[in-house]
């Protein structure tokens, strides 16, 4: 195997016209990575936003060999549009970045690392920090050790109770092997779940591994899905299909995790 610190790393945002404001910012957190091997997968849901691409020139992506950029032409959802780019992916390596969010400036470097001293994981996950609209940074450990994250883990601590609903993990803020990412069928076609039910079912085929340093800063603010009230009632079911799934998958053989190359 190659020195790790060598391997490309995909960087997958999916963005719609009505987030192009935080491009930029996503932009200057790739730039600030201490693993500078990456490229950015742009994926826009939609037709050629002209705000967004003045902003993407603005900030200097656009001009950089780095930034691969492309169009839907067509709204169809995140989900839809993440699978788009991961199509466009060759490298083994690949980590979300939604196009609201940063990442931590050690980000790649950290969870690329714990990937490659940990090769029967499938995809490395570290704590998530709000960052709220002050640029204050709020911090919520995780309550996993670092280290190995065995299958079914996450599942068994995901509380889907709608009083005290909580996600083990960010799913947000992983790196993935991208051999995962296809035989868990990517992302999966549900509102809003998009990437809990891929965490679930990923989790289920293969071990993960945590680690303790920050990797994600997770930007809250009026214009986030989560934050919008909804009149959508299919969400019960949706958890209930998310957990059935992965208990199906835990019954299966796990994940055989290739080598980077």
């Amino acid at each position: 195997m190659a020195e790790w610190s060598f391997v490309e790393i995909a960087v997958l945002t999916a963005v719609h016209a009505g987030y192009a404001r935080y491009l930029p910012d996503a932009w200057r957190s790739l730039c600030a990575q201490t693993h500078a091997d990456w490229t950015w997968y742009v994926q826009v849901d939609g037709g050629r936003s002209p705000e967004l691409v003045s902003n993407l020139i603005g900030c200097g992506a656009a001009g950089d060999p780095r930034v691969s950029l492309a169009f839907n032409g067509t709204r169809e959802g995140s989900a839809v549009t993440r699978n788009v780019a991961l199509g466009r992916i060759t490298v083994p390596l690949v980590q979300n970045l939604d196009a609201d969010d940063e990442l931590e400036p050690t980000a790649l470097a950290t969870l690329g690392a714990a990937l490659a001293a940990e090769p029967t994981a499938g995809f490395a996950v570290g704590p998530a920090r709000d960052l709220l609209g002050s640029g204050e940074l709020r911090s919520f450990p995780l309550n996993f050790r670092p280290g190995l994250l065995e299958r079914g883990a996450l599942l068994d601590a995901w509380v889907t109770n709608a009083q005290t609903y909580r996600l083990p993990v960010h799913p947000a803020g992983v790196l993935w092997r991208r051999d995962l990412l296809l035989a868990a069928g990517g992302w999966a076609a549900l509102r809003g779940m998009e990437d809990t039910a891929l965490l679930m079912s990923a989790s289920a085929m293969a071990a993960g591994v945590v680690v303790d340093a920050p990797t994600l800063r997770y930007r809250k603010h009026h214009l986030q899905q989560s934050s919008k009230h909804s009149i959508f009632e299919g969400g019960g079911e949706q958890i209930s299909l998310i957990r059935a799934r992965a208990a199906a998958l835990l019954l299966g053989p796990e994940w055989a995790a290739p080598s980077l190359r």
